[in-house]
C-alpha cells in the first residue's frame, strides 16, 4: 500500500497539536498563506458551499494530455466525490510516459500523496508530491530517480505541475482545510491523459509514445475506471514487479 507521505502529515498535525496550534493556524503564520486566504478564500468558500461540502476530503486528478488539474471533494462521512473545480497547466514538460530518472524534464505519472506543504516556495506556494514512489522505484532502470515534484505556482516546470500564482493560492487552501479537517492523506492521481477507452485507444497507437508505455497506461486505467465507475478511490497496494492492484 502507498504510506509515504502520511507519516510526515502525522508529525505535522502531532505538532501542530504539541504547540496548541491546529495545521491552519501554523500555515497562517506565514505570509503567503495569510494573503491567500484573505485573496482567495471566498472563493473557495463559496465553492464547497456550491457542492454542500462543510467537512473537506480533497482528492487531486491531473491529465497531462488536456493539461488539467481537478480538484475533487466530499463530505468526511460522504463515501463520494464530487468534482468542485479545475485548473489549467500554466506550463508543461516533457512528454506523455512516466517519470523515471532525474533530468528527464518528465511529469510522474501513477498514484502519489501530497507529502509536503511549502509556504515559502520558489515558486509563490506548493504542495510536494511522493514521487519516487514504491512503483516508480521498482520500474526504474536508473539510480537517480530525481525528486522534488512539486504542484505550484509560477509558469515555470520541469516536471512539476504549475498552475499560476492565483489557482495555486486557492489549491494550497483546499489542501489546507482538508487537513485542518483532519484528512490524513491528500492522494493525487497523475494520468497521461483522461483513459476512456477511446483516448486509450488513441494514445497507445499514436506513434509519438514509446510503445514501452502501453501496458503501463493500461495499468493505470484500471485505476482510472474504478473511480470513475464509483466516484471512490481504490485501496491502492504494489506488487513485486511495480504495478499497482486496486481493491
Amino acid at each position: 500500500m502507498i504510506k509515504k507521505g502520511i507519516a510526515l502529515l502525522f508529525v505535522l498535525t502531532l505538532l501542530s497539536f504539541i504547540t496548541k496550534l491546529n495545521f491552519k493556524e501554523a500555515q497562517l503564520k506565514y505570509p503567503r498563506v495569510k494573503k491567500a486566504y484573505s485573496d482567495r478564500f471566498k472563493c473557495v468558500d463559496q465553492l464547497l458551499k456550491t457542492s454542500d461540502i462543510k467537512t473537506l476530503d480533497v482528492y487531486l486528478r491531473a491529465f497531462k494530455l488536456e493539461e488539467q488539474l481537478e480538484v475533487w471533494g466530499k463530505n468526511k462521512n460522504d463515501s463520494t466525490y464530487k468534482l468542485i473545480t479545475s485548473y489549467p497547466f500554466c506550463f508543461s514538460s516533457g512528454n506523455l510516459g512516466p517519470k523515471r530518472r532525474r533530468g528527464d524534464y518528465q511529469i510522474p505519472e501513477g498514484f502519489y500523496q501530497i507529502d509536503r506543504f511549502n509556504p515559502e516556495s520558489k515558486f509563490h506556494l506548493s504542495l510536494g508530491i511522493n514521487y519516487p514512489n514504491q512503483s516508480d522505484k521498482i520500474k526504474s532502470k536508473h539510480s537517480n530517480l530525481g525528486g522534488d515534484i512539486f504542484i505550484h505556482g509560477s509558469c515555470y516546470s520541469i516536471g512539476c505541475i504549475p498552475i499560476t500564482d492565483d489557482w495555486i493560492e486557492e489549491l494550497y487552501i483546499f489542501a489546507v482545510e482538508a487537513i485542518n479537517n483532519g484528512q490524513l492523506a491528500i492522494p493525487v492521481h497523475i494520468f497521461p491523459s483522461h483513459l476512456d477507452t477511446e483516448t486509450y485507444e488513441n494514445i497507445i497507437k499514436d506513434s509519438t509514445f514509446t510503445i514501452n508505455n502501453s501496458k503501463f497506461w493500461k495499468n493505470l486505467k484500471e485505476g482510472y475506471d474504478y473511480f470513475e465507475a464509483h466516484q471512490k478511490l481504490p485501496r491502492i497496494d504494489i506488487s513485486e514487479e511495480g504495478n499497482y492492484i486496486f481493491n
